[in-house]
């Protein structure tokens, strides 16, 4: 079991405790096909009301209604950029890629809303799991991730962990804003025995054995 991915596994949410955060999009791939369709079909405005929106979904999601429970963060950044892959974040930066918005065959404002929560949940780890987790609570699931019971094991990161965490959460409502919460200092395997009084390794093979086929 990685230690290092488990410890970031702690969500980050973009927040602050007594003032508004400040978010800023900034188009750098200009006149490349991707700057050209994030202009024309996602747009700065919308980037801003998505942002301000999954924060408060990510809030509400890990039961963050005091705002001494959120992290102080008062300025994110989205820039779109010329680069492979899809997204990163760093700090409190998220970065998209303007080459596979460009390339993105579908709805591509649905695809980047998914996008841009995740990194939204993530904006100093680069955790992946919980930050999926997020992504997969608000609906916006790209068609390429896998099934429920899929992955080889819990802590594989991505859709495989966030269908695990999301099992685990209909075991027990709340399940992952309370393990979030443990593990802000630190991560123990006990923490799945104490909130669902069985061990992490009991759990994901139940998990697999219910989606046996």
């Amino acid at each position: 079991m990685s230690m290092l991915f488990l410890a970031t596994l702690l969500i980050l949410s973009c927040s602050t405790q007594s003032h508004a955060v400040e978010y800023t999009v900034t188009n750098n791939a200009g006149n490349t096909p991707g700057g050209v369709r994030f202009t024309n079909e996602i747009g700065i405005q919308y980037s801003q009301q998505t942002m301000t929106e999954s924060t408060d979904f990510i809030w509400r999601t890990f039961q963050q209604n005091d705002p001494a429970d959120r992290k102080d963060i008062a300025k994110v950044s989205l820039f779109i950029d010329n680069m492979d892959g899809v997204a990163y974040t760093s700090n409190n930066e998220i970065h998209v890629s303007a080459t596979y918005l460009g390339g993105f065959s579908g709805d591509v404002k649905g695809e980047f809303t998914g996008v841009l929560g995740t990194g939204l949940a993530r904006p100093q780890e680069g955790s992946s799991g919980i930050a999926d987790f997020v992504r997969l609570r608000s609906g916006y699931v790209p068609g390429h991730w896998v099934k429920p019971g899929q992955g080889d094991k819990w802590d594989q990161g991505y859709d495989v962990t966030a269908r695990f965490l999301d099992y685990c959460n209909g075991l027990k409502n709340g399940f992952v804003a309370e393990l979030n919460k443990k593990m802000r200092t630190g991560y123990s395997d006990n923490y799945f025995v104490d909130l669902l009084g069985k061990t992490v390794d009991q759990l994901w093979s139940e998990y697999k054995a219910k989606y046996a086929t």
